[in-house]
């Protein structure tokens, strides 16, 4: 089949198009010939092996232990293993595997859901692991109820799902973005805008009940005097700072800092869930979610999609298609 091969951390020079064999099928995998692959900060994090706790999270030492790219997917059952009860070849479906980034890839039955017949493959490849981190970042760290005042910090991948999200479960959402995404943010669902280009999240005078940033940027600071004396400030992802942390010192001093305040304060690492995926694909299916896609690459440019990915300011997600 052909994929997206990496063979050694590095960038994105890194990503060869080339062939590679059909991966087999574990008792409780499934093979899914894939459509689209969404292209999340994840796949860059792989690739590059930054910042180093990703090797010590099992990807590989020295080099990536799995040599195709790409985790988000949506696509078609193509084969299914022994215990395998949930699918059945010739469903469509989307998820997270391993090596979404090919013409074939496996995944465990447990991190895919049915695909919403809304949406397309491509934007249903946006979903899985940007919509589940917005949705356990809102739900389950931020505790998110009608008529709070949330504020989502960044119009990307994350970003515009959990301004949908927030939304869908009847808060007050305030975007921040950059001019140009001001428009978009709207359109996603935020009743307020905030152009980060003209003013500050704590300029205002609004404090929030919970912020969401998946900016990674912003001095602790600031976020907590925009917050509420009692909100919840969630910190996702970080791709800043030195190759061994990326931003994550910034998580480890809020996690110092939130039992010392009645402000909670932390970041969050996202795990995949089929019943959150079932849940996003629901509101998909409902229309209350949508996929913003920015741009497609074919596969064979998939290293361009990631490349573009890493220079930032992507609005919404970036997709890989495949024939």
């Amino acid at each position: 089949m052909k994929a997206i091969l990496q063979t050694k951390y590095g960038s994105e020079d890194e990503l060869r198009y080339g062939e590679t064999a059909v991966p087999e099928v574990a008792d409780d995998d499934v093979l899914v010939r894939v459509h689209a692959a969404g292209v999340d900060p994840s796949v860059w994090h792989i690739m590059a092996g930054k910042p180093y706790l990703v090797r010590l999270m099992g990807y590989g030492m020295r080099a990536p232990k799995t040599k195709v790219r790409g985790t988000d997917l949506a696509g078609v059952v193509e084969a299914v293993g022994s215990n395998v009860t949930r699918f059945s070849p010739g469903d469509a479906v989307f998820g997270m595997s391993s090596g979404s980034f090919a013409e074939f890839a496996v995944a465990r039955q447990d991190r895919l859901a049915p695909k919403p017949s809304r949406l397309t493959f491509a934007e249903a490849a946006a979903l899985p692991t940007s919509g589940v981190t917005a949705l356990q970042a809102l739900r389950d760290r931020g505790r998110v109820q009608r008529d709070q005042q949330v504020l989502v910090i960044g119009a990307g991948g994350v970003g515009s799902f959990a301004i949908q999200l927030a939304a869908d479960l009847g808060a007050h959402v305030t975007a921040v973005c950059s001019t140009g995404k001001t428009g978009l943010a709207r359109e996603l669902g935020a009743e307020d805008v905030i152009d980060y280009t003209r003013e500050e999240v704590d300029g205002g005078g609004t404090r929030f009940d919970v912020i969401v940033d998946t900016a990674g940027n912003r001095p602790l600071g600031i976020l907590r005097r925009a917050l509420t004396a009692d909100g919840t400030l969630v910190l996702v992802g970080g791709e800043n700072g030195s190759a061994a942390l990326m931003g994550m010192d910034r998580q480890l001093k809020a996690a110092v800092t939130s039992p010392f305040s009645r402000q909670s304060l932390g970041g969050m690492l996202a795990r995949g869930d089929a019943a959150d995926l079932a849940y996003l694909g629901e509101r998909a299916e409902a229309g209350a979610l949508t996929p913003h896609i920015e741009q497609t690459f074919p596969l064979e440019r998939a290293a361009d999609a990631v490349r573009r990915l890493a220079d930032g300011h992507v609005a919404g997600k970036l997709v890989v298609t495949v024939p």
